[in-house]
């Protein structure tokens, strides 16, 4: 098996203990700082598979060195790791994956636990270029499908061109702010672009979502940090379980700071039941399914397709790029699909269940696949519960 080539850029003299590195895996290369390590990415005779930026850099800061590094079409296929200070943001892991970092890693990091994902990474960046290289392969949306989407959209815009003014002129008349909201979302292959939806929260929802955050639909309740008790498995012990850390001023064993990280990251969709920033028109036209309709705008720009699987908000995208979810984003992004289908408005739904149902319509997509889907979504319009 051939080993994979990493560059290292930092000054840590012992990475290759610190960070779990097998040298039958990996080829390792260390650079202390970001100028020296595009001195040698513009020399070396074959790049790196990977490059793992130390967050202390000298001179240039590992974003800074990332866009750089993006900023170079022969540097495509290089997964980027960057270690950050703490357990990413979700305004952090955005400002990430605009710029192209492939993942944010915190300490204590393993390259062993971490080498399936790694795999991962490195085959979707290859693949990523292997599918640009190929004229036949951007277009992302089958003929027939991107036809039919076409002739969908523009026929319904025409249709409902008198319930668009009617809509938007009630959004007006409760609260003031734009009609239409636009935000970035990911959709096939992992292409950002703008969503529209008519307005259906306050305008100042956004700044709200934090203060919400604990009625999320499809997250487990997980204490912070200083608020943990004591690892039971430390106490059965007698000792330690595993190497000590100290986190916000608090000691906690290394097993139990991986367990409340991984349960932090586990809700990857974010949905509140009840949500008290929806007015009173966004509450009635997301229950009849109105609020979506200026997706067929996106449709005709051809970023979504009527029928496939929801684009995600950035934060939720940056979490699913684990190789057993990944898949989802091969399909079409599209306004219904399998989902709604099956789920939607049936409460007690895991983000496990959702994930399975868009890989299982990535594997399935087809006209006629899809022609069945919309039939079916007609009587899945109306929800049983406000979410």
């Amino acid at each position: 098996m051939e080993k994979i080539k990493l560059l290292y850029i930092g000054n840590n003299p012992d990475l290759k203990k610190d960070y779990a590195i097998d040298e039958s895996v990996f080829e390792v290369e260390q650079k202390e700082n970001g100028f020296l390590a595009f001195s040698y990415l513009n020399t070396a005779k074959s790049l790196p598979d990977v490059i793992l930026v130390e967050n202390d850099l000298k001179g240039i800061n590992p974003y800074e060195f990332s866009k750089s590094v993006r900023k170079n079409s022969q540097f495509n296929s290089i997964v980027l790791l960057v270690f950050s200070k703490q357990i990413p943001t979700k305004k952090e892991s955005e400002k990430s994956l605009k710029i192209g970092i492939d993942d944010l890693v915190t300490k204590p990091f393993s390259f062993t636990a971490f080498l399936p994902r790694l795999q991962f990474l490195i085959d979707y960046r290859k693949n990523q270029i292997q599918l640009n290289r190929n004229k036949s392969a951007k277009r992302t949306i089958p003929l027939e499908k991107r036809i039919f989407d076409i002739v969908f959209a523009s026929l319904a815009l025409l249709l409902l061109s008198p319930l668009f003014i009617l809509v938007a002129i009630a959004i007006r008349l409760e609260s003031k702010g734009p009609v239409f909201y636009a935000s970035k979302r990911v959709g096939t292959g992992y292409k950002i672009f703008d969503f529209y939806k008519f307005r259906s929260m306050y305008p100042d929802a956004d700044k709200r979502l934090k203060e919400f955050k604990k009625l999320n639909q499809y997250a487990e309740e997980v204490p912070e940090i200083e608020e943990i008790e004591d690892c039971p498995k430390c106490k059965a012990l007698g000792k330690p379980c595993s190497q000590l850390l100290y986190i916000d001023g608090k000691e906690i064993c290394e097993s139990q700071y991986l367990e409340i990280k991984h349960k932090k990251n586990a809700a990857a969709f974010f949905k509140l039941k009840d949500d008290p920033r929806v007015t009173k028109v966004g509450r009635f036209i997301r229950n009849t399914s109105i609020d979506e309709l200026p997706q067929l705008f996106n449709v005709l720009k051809g970023d979504m397709s009527i029928v496939g699987n929801r684009p995600l908000p950035l934060y939720e995208a940056e979490q699913l790029t684990s190789d057993q979810w990944s898949e989802r984003f091969l399909a079409p992004a599209g306004i219904t699909g399998l989902w709604q289908v099956e789920k939607r408005g049936g409460g007690e739904m895991s983000d496990e269940e959702r994930k399975q149902l868009d890989n299982t319509y990535a594997r399935n997509y087809s006209l006629w696949y899809d022609i069945k889907l919309i039939f079916r979504t007609i009587p899945a319009l109306l929800q049983k519960e406000n979410v």
